[in-house]
């Protein structure tokens, strides 16, 4: 369940919608956590704990609040983005077909990460796992939606990327006035609806 990874840190072996996240940051001597799709990295401040008592404090948790239900997002989405034509060309498929295939998938976010509030999607269909850009892009506006491997993703605010731009959205993913910061939290389900 823990492994060590450095001398303030351990991976905790376990899924981040399994685990209460915000518990995890309020232990003491944590300064910062990291989830992955089947992990979570804390990272703790050695002086004030260590890996043993993070350990200890991590199995007495109490598991994530009964209330906190996912929620279910629609997403609506102009598919028009200057990566398309080449998904559609590196699948032998039609354009139309990889909207298709893209918008009647549902996907759960697995985890946040990267930037604030890019939600890392699951549940791309296995004909549009796609490779990352070779070189990527010194700027990707934010709403842009992307597919990477077999992830799809949506860019909250503008920066630099390397996923394969499909689409865009004008809904507002990121605003730090809001509580959460993000729309979308770990184990909410997410469609999108073409426009």
């Amino acid at each position: 369940m823990f492994r060590y990874a450095s001398d303030q840190s351990l991976y905790l072996d376990a899924a981040p919608e399994a685990t209460n996240l915000h518990a995890l940051l309020h232990i003491p001597g944590v300064v910062n956590i990291h989830p992955a799709y089947e992990s979570t990295l804390i990272v703790f401040d050695p002086e004030l704990t260590t890996h043993e008592a993070i350990q200890q404090a991590v199995l007495t948790l109490p598991p994530k609040p009964p209330g906190a239900q996912p929620t279910r997002h629609e997403i609506p989405i102009h598919y028009d983005g200057p990566d398309l034509p080449n998904v559609a060309q590196l699948h032998s498929i039609s354009i139309e077909r990889v909207i298709e295939l893209h918008a009647n998938a549902e996907y759960k976010v697995a985890f946040l990460g990267f930037v604030p509030g890019f939600a890392y999607l699951k549940g791309l269909p296995e004909l549009l796992k796609t490779p990352r850009l070779s070189s990527p892009r010194k700027s990707v506006p934010a709403g842009s939606l992307g597919i990477a491997g077999a992830q799809t993703g949506i860019y909250p605010i503008s920066t630099p990327g390397g996923w394969q731009l499909i689409g865009r959205t004008e809904v507002t993913l990121f605003n730090p006035a809001n509580t959460p910061m993000s729309l979308l939290q770990t184990g909410d389900t997410v469609k999108f609806i073409p426009v």
